[in-house]
């Protein structure tokens, strides 16, 4: 799997936990970390993991050759 579509995967999930943390315990993890929740760090770690999610559709649309290449 291409470097790219790891780190993808790892942002979105990263990103997931987050949103669970906000909905079970109303905990935010990123704002905490980067000082609140409008400050331009956490903003900048929204976006980049938004962006992830959106290559991540990518994901599904590959064949299964692109994602897991065998090694014959």
């Amino acid at each position: 799997m291409m470097i790219v579509n790891k780190l993808a995967l790892i942002l979105t999930i990263i990103g997931g936990i987050n949103w669970g943390l906000v909905g079970l315990f109303s905990f935010d993890l990123v704002a905490w970390i980067a000082g609140g929740s409008t400050a331009i760090l956490a903003r900048i770690i929204y976006i980049i993991i938004a962006l992830a999610s959106i290559w991540c559709i990518s994901l599904l649309f590959m064949d299964d050759e692109e994602t897991n290449p065998t090694h014959a």
